[in-house]
């Protein structure tokens, strides 16, 4: 029976994790503090705390995998958090399992393009915000070990989604100068497309990109929402907002993924937030 660690059995982690616990592997999850795995203790794989930024915990620890896969966040945090979370975890988890198959998952947030081109894996990747850089040097050291790097759009899915938040707590603002794409991924889909990855044993020293089929500006998820909910749209003005990651503005392509073979479950905005997404907030669609 193969074996897979989950190192960061989070929101997308344990999404991973039921699907390889249905395929037969044997499952170990990490989680970062001791509450986050007595949380998942009634889970039928064991869920250990362990912080991959620590070297002597990683270390320490027993067992072997054929596969690795570091889905760990630092929800939110500064570059330093970053950098022992990203950076520094990956270097631990590549020393520890040298012989395992490591998959990071990285962000598309690493393309900084902001005339709403379409890019590729083949395109640039020179974030302008030290975040990025972090995930950068942390993709550079997978890929330089064989590993596998996927680069998530922004994860929405049942309970989160937080262009819907703003939506609903009225912080939404409709920016005609400056809109942008949105380049979004379906958690059950990204958890699908790290699983077939992890199947497919030509992946390694490969980039993908991991998002749906139709990148969509910002203002038309707001208009959709603001139809589907019969609510008024939000008000037109100026973003004061600051990303975290940087301002970008591009559409991202999942056509490499999708040429192996995946496809995803919600293709786009509109049928991930109304067959999941609105049902998970208990809103009812028009």
């Amino acid at each position: 029976m193969p074996r897979v660690l989950i190192a960061g059995c989070g929101y997308l982690g344990q999404a991973v994790a039921d699907l390889f616990v249905a395929d037969a592997w044997e499952v170990e999850g990490w989680t970062m503090s001791a509450e986050s795995a007595q949380k998942l203790s009634d889970k039928t794989y064991p869920v250990r705390s362990i912080n991959i930024s620590d070297a002597d915990q990683v270390g320490a620890a027993k067992g072997n995998f054929d596969v690795v896969l570091d889905s760990a966040s630092t929800r939110g945090g500064d570059v330093d958090l970053y950098r022992r979370i990203y950076l520094d975890g990956a270097r631990n988890l590549l020393r520890r399992f040298n012989d395992a198959r490591i998959l990071f998952v990285s962000s598309t947030s690493v393309y900084a393009q902001r005339n709403g081109e379409e890019v590729s894996e083949k395109s640039s990747a020179e974030p302008a915000h030290e975040s990025g850089e972090v995930l950068r040097k942390a993709e550079d050291l997978v890929l330089s070990n064989r590993g596998i790097v996927v680069r998530l759009g922004g994860i929405y899915g049942p309970g989160r989604s937080a262009l819907l938040t703003k939506f609903l707590n009225g912080e939404a603002i409709l920016d005609p100068e400056h809109d942008r794409f949105v380049n979004a991924i379906h958690r059950d889909d990204a958890a699908s497309a790290l699983e077939f990855l992890t199947a497919r044993n030509e992946s390694a020293g490969q980039i993908y990109n991991v998002v749906d089929n139709e990148p969509i500006l910002q203002s038309e998820c707001y208009r959709w929402l603001a139809t589907k909910l019969n609510r008024p749209p939000p008000p037109v003005g100026r973003s004061t907002s600051k990303r975290k990651r940087g301002e970008s503005n591009k559409r991202v392509s999942n056509g490499k993924l999708r040429a192996l073979g995946w496809t995803p479950r919600y293709p786009n905005f509109a049928a991930g937030m109304k067959d999941s997404v609105l049902p998970s907030f208990d809103l009812k669609v028009a």
